[in-house]
């Protein structure tokens, strides 16, 4: 009679541990049920007290052999500790501690909830926990730690590779403590995941793999694709006329220009292209004409029929840009008034500064 008695005190002290530790799941529901009516306006030290105490039920919950294993404890541990990762805005290393738990909790929850019950709550824990790395990255940002910045943004880029606003912002920041390559990289990922201005990021990655990380063979890998892509664009354009002028290549230059130019005659941007590639060639004389002797008269003469030779082809090239279109090619204005002050051309120099100076006004 005492073995049977003794066995049902046993069955009966059991049942209450398990039932003590089900208990502290169901407190955690309650305090979640209550957190989710939070506002704005609940200070932020009562609203983290309200959700410690719900993550310290699940503290208790997973402490016991027979809830540790129940998808509910790990679910809403994961909800509480995300929100208050979400939600410290003052204490970064509570903040970050606590995305620590919710990472565990989450990789837990999914592993144990193989009914699905617990995937909205897991979701939601997910989503809080993306956008508790989003917030620190922009707070940090903002308070001008940008190396901090980069490292919480490369963390939700690393959790969510599809996410292109923040590679662009991850870019942005890299950019920022002239971390070029990581620069590169997320803007390179950005456009390579469909950004919606992916015209300016090219511009971005392409003139500082010239000038910053003076990588010629990337930049002009990088120049073709963009070029092909956006072919109206006066700046890649005129960048592939650059390149191909410094590499001593202008026949090239002027043969891509020139098929552009036969297939769409009114595109701007390609006669100013074309006039840069006359044009640059006189400035590149200039500069020898200026180191010659000025004894050296014969040889100051010819370089100065050459240059004059160069200036006549361009002009014709810079005026059709402008009057294809004026608001945007106001530079070709610019070459002009310098093309008719070097050939003392005196009445179209003065309508070129009036045109000039209405433009900027």
């Amino acid at each position: 009679m005492k073995k049977v008695l003794l066995s049902m005190l046993f069955i009966g002290a059991a049942t209450y541990v398990a039932n003590a530790q089900k208990s502290e799941v169901s407190k955690a529901k309650n305090a979640w049920a209550l957190a989710k009516f939070a506002t704005a306006n609940t200070p932020l030290d009562a609203t983290l007290k309200s959700l410690g105490e719900g993550l310290k039920n699940t503290d208790n919950a997973i402490a016991n052999e027979k809830s540790k294993e129940m998808p509910e404890a790990w679910s809403y541990r994961a909800l509480f500790a995300s929100r208050i990762s979400f939600v410290d805005s003052l204490n970064v290393e509570n903040a970050v501690a606590n995305g620590k738990i919710a990472e565990e909790a989450i990789t837990k929850a999914k592993a144990l909830d193989t009914k699905g019950g617990e995937k909205e709550n897991i979701l939601e824990a997910e989503t809080t926990l993306a956008n508790a790395l989003r917030n620190r990255a922009i707070f940090a940002y903002n308070k001008k730690d940008f190396k901090n910045a980069l490292v919480y943004f490369n963390e939700v880029t690393a959790k969510n590779p599809q996410d292109t606003s923040t590679f662009v912002n991850a870019g942005v920041t890299a950019k920022q403590i002239e971390d070029y390559p990581q620069m590169i990289t997320n803007f390179n990922k950005a456009i390579d995941l469909g950004y919606k201005d992916s015209e300016a990021l090219y511009s971005e990655v392409i003139s500082t793999t010239f000038e910053k990380v003076k990588d010629t063979v990337a930049g002009t890998a990088l120049l073709e694709k963009a070029a092909a892509k956006y072919p109206e664009n006066p700046y890649f354009v005129g960048m592939q006329t650059d390149l191909f002028i410094k590499q001593g290549n202008i026949a090239k230059s002027q043969e891509m220009l020139g098929k552009l130019i036969a297939k769409d005659p009114k595109n701007a941007a390609y006669q100013y292209a074309m006039g840069d590639t006359y044009y640059k060639q006189a400035l590149d004389l200039q500069g020898k004409r200026n180191a010659i002797d000025a004894k050296k008269k014969k040889e100051f003469d010819a370089i100065t029929a050459k240059m004059t030779g160069f200036i006549d082809q361009a002009l014709p090239y810079y005026k059709k840009a402008y009057e294809l279109d004026p608001t945007k090619m106001v530079s070709a204005l610019e070459n002009l008034k310098i093309i008719y002050a070097f050939k003392n051309d005196t009445p179209n120099y003065e309508a070129t500064k009036k045109l000039l100076d209405a433009a900027k006004k």
